[in-house]
């Protein structure tokens, strides 16, 4: 838990969990984990994702205790009041430190930006933060200018490759926003996980 009250609640995911169902409609997701819970313990309110994350992706998100108030917080999110920030370990060395992505994701704009925090021998340690929130937006732009996320397997190649990864790494490091409803300035963040730190430790260079 990274965060609670009366309105909200914010979690680290973990990776290989999907927040809701896909069309296969699996049984088993991040929400109905946290709803069943609730039940059990009989309390009465249900949990309602206020945004997604890829099944593949860690890192913060947030749910609403009730629709009303998950109604509101995707109003900042579909208007770009909460400032996002992952960390991204990208194949190769980008050639800018720092740069913004312009590349539009079916038809529609969308803007990365991103700096490189540590370059390592075969990847790079990067901060990205998406100005738009498109579908796979970060794992799409990497992929646009030849450096896909470690791990990546829907948008690259194995063979596309030096160093492999086990997981896709990418992680929703910070969630940024004003609370609707306390006027509240948040900032809610999650650690590393665990696997991209002992990634990290198993290639240092």
């Amino acid at each position: 838990m990274l965060y609670e009250d009366e309105w909200l609640v914010a979690l680290d995911k973990p990776s290989g969990l999907l927040v809701i169902p896909t069309p296969k409609k699996e049984k088993r997701t991040l929400t109905s984990i946290l709803n069943e819970d609730l039940k059990a313990r009989a309390l009465p309110y249900r949990l309602h994702p206020c945004h997604r994350l890829d099944k593949e992706t860690s890192g913060a998100i947030i749910y609403a205790k009730g629709k009303s108030v998950q109604q509101k917080m995707m109003g900042l999110f579909h208007g770009q009041k909460v400032k996002k920030r992952y960390i991204a370990f990208l194949q190769g060395k980008p050639v800018e430190r720092e740069g913004e992505i312009n590349y539009r994701i079916e038809g529609k704009p969308a803007v990365t930006y991103y700096r490189v925090i540590e370059q390592r021998k075969e990847f790079a340690v990067v901060e990205a933060e998406p100005l738009t929130g498109r579908t796979n937006q970060i794992r799409i732009h990497f992929k646009n200018i030849g450096h896909p996320v470690l791990g990546e397997r829907k948008f690259a190649f194995r063979r596309d490759f030096k160093i492999r990864a086990k997981r896709l790494c990418l992680h929703a490091k910070e969630l940024n926003f004003t609370h609707p409803l306390t006027g509240k300035s948040l900032n809610l963040a999650a650690p590393l996980a665990a696997e991209m730190v002992r990634f990290l430790e198993e290639h240092a260079d």
